[in-house]
């Protein structure tokens, strides 16, 4: 541009206005159940990969291989059910719709990225530490979550980054400002006669700029999650 500025920046922080004020309010949105969605995803996949590494039980492989079996299934073949399933249970336009949703599309990557993780530690520190009179909690806590630090820091980034950019489903289940993520409201901004380019433009570099850094900063551990176990 001839003048460059940032003031398109600033109105979007200070949300100063109308369309800086629905961006500022869908960042918090996007940050609220990404976070949560993360946090429920990682500890989920964290207890069921050490279940379907470390423990013996009856239907253990048929399980985990049904788990796995769900990532196959195109996930907007799913959209029409989860929103009947939602207006019925009343979670249309609330965060716990979006972040039950984005946990149960995430859940069966984690673990399974979990599960490669655990797989690859030594089992023997876990027979020490049982010898030694641990619990099985115990030695989750104290023993498998330290060296499984890591593989929950790279499952952790790269729910976060999927959850991050999500459209289609947050699209459907919130149709209020009061919820809705991001990128969702990017794309709103576009009204009928008039296209704020340069508000657009700023919101999409804001969009863009978390994931970017986060994956520039975390890269070692996106590819080592996405990486262990696949060479034995």
């Amino acid at each position: 541009p001839p003048t460059p500025s940032l003031r398109n920046y600033v109105s979007l922080i200070s949300g100063s206005g109308e369309l800086p004020d629905a961006v500022r309010r869908s960042m918090v949105n996007i940050s609220i159940e990404c976070g949560v969605a993360t946090i429920v995803t990682v500890l989920l996949s964290t207890l069921a990969a050490y279940a379907f590494a470390r423990m013996t039980f009856r239907g253990r492989t048929v399980l985990f291989y049904s788990v796995l079996a769900t990532m196959a299934f195109p996930a907007y073949t799913t959209l029409i059910p989860l929103y009947r399933i939602m207006t019925t249970f009343g979670l249309v336009n609330t965060y716990t719709g979006i972040i039950l949703v984005y946990v149960s599309g995430f859940l069966p990557l984690a673990t399974w990225i979990m599960y490669n993780y655990m797989s690859s530690l030594p089992i023997s520190i876990e027979e020490a530490a049982q010898v030694d009179g641990a619990s099985r909690m115990k030695v989750l806590w104290h023993v498998v979550l330290p060296l499984a630090r890591p593989g929950i820091i790279s499952t952790a980034v790269i729910t976060f980054l999927f959850a991050w950019g999500q459209f289609l489903f947050p699209l459907v289940l919130s149709s209020d400002l009061s919820t809705q993520p991001l990128t969702v409201v990017i794309a709103s901004l576009q009204g009928r006669h008039t296209v704020p380019f340069s508000l657009l433009s700023a919101a999409g570099v804001v969009a863009m700029g978390v994931p970017a850094l986060i994956a520039v900063m975390l890269n070692r551990y996106i590819v080592s999650g996405l990486l262990t176990g696949s060479v034995k």
